[in-house]
């Protein structure tokens, strides 16, 4: 715990079984509190090597709800848990979990009720491997949202971000879309309700074994992103 609050940190995972085990492994446990693991129906190993890793809390999806559908399901139990801190980090390695105190803490102290990791922030994320399409495609999309909904953020769309419980509880996440654009749609409501997110720098590494989405579905993504900014 940090100032006696609860972490937990949540698992959205789909076939990691080639990264989980050296992502858990950085989860500072001395301040982690539970550690809640979310299966999409893999077709590989992960729900095998969660249990070999005694992760605490483990779900399997029956079929695929998708990267949002999966996100309901981990922050209801963390609700179900009484969390005061949710960690969401994905399970692939591309973020390290080293962060998490550093994180937690500019929650449990007051600063910030979200914080992001930022892979934007400083060179992590050309440094670490991120491919320039991929690079470009961030910084256009990031700054048209900045315009459209008056913010200054450097990423909406890193997949490591810590939440204080009030702002899970005010934000009807269960509304939201079961793919990919559910963390956008996370970042609009969370400012629609009066909240701030601070950030930080995060490096980032860019592997095969890194989860990404294909350019069609990035695509798609882009378009859903502009038009969640839009009806602002």
């Amino acid at each position: 715990m940090l100032n006696n609050k609860k972490i937990i940190v949540v698992l959205p995972a789909f076939n990691a079984e080639k990264t989980l085990e050296q992502t858990y492994s950085e989860i500072p446990l001395d301040i982690v509190d539970d550690v809640i693991l979310v299966d999409d129906s893999s077709l590989d190993n992960t729900i095998e090597i969660a249990k070999k890793l005694n992760i605490s809390h483990i779900i399997q999806h029956d079929k695929n709800r998708g990267y949002g559908g999966n996100q309901k399901t981990c922050y209801n139990k963390a609700l179900e848990l009484k969390a005061d801190i949710v960690v969401m980090l994905h399970p692939d390695y591309q973020y390290t979990p080293k962060l998490i105190t550093a994180m937690c803490s500019m929650i449990a102290n007051g600063v910030y009720p979200v914080v992001f990791a930022s892979r934007i922030l400083g060179k992590g994320a050309l440094k670490g491997g991120m491919p320039i399409y991929k690079y470009v495609a961030n910084r256009i999309l990031t700054l048209m949202q900045n315009i459209l909904i008056n913010q200054k953020l450097s990423e909406y769309h890193t997949g490591f971000r810590a939440y204080s419980i009030e702002v899970l509880q005010k934000v009807n996440f269960n509304n939201f879309s079961e793919d990919f654009i559910f963390d956008n749609q996370m970042a609009v409501q969370i400012f629609k309700n009066g909240f701030e997110i601070g950030e930080i720098s995060c490096p980032t590494k860019y592997f095969p074994e890194a989860s990404s989405i294909n350019f069609k579905r990035s695509v798609k993504y882009g378009l859903g992103v502009l038009w969640e900014s839009i009806k602002q």
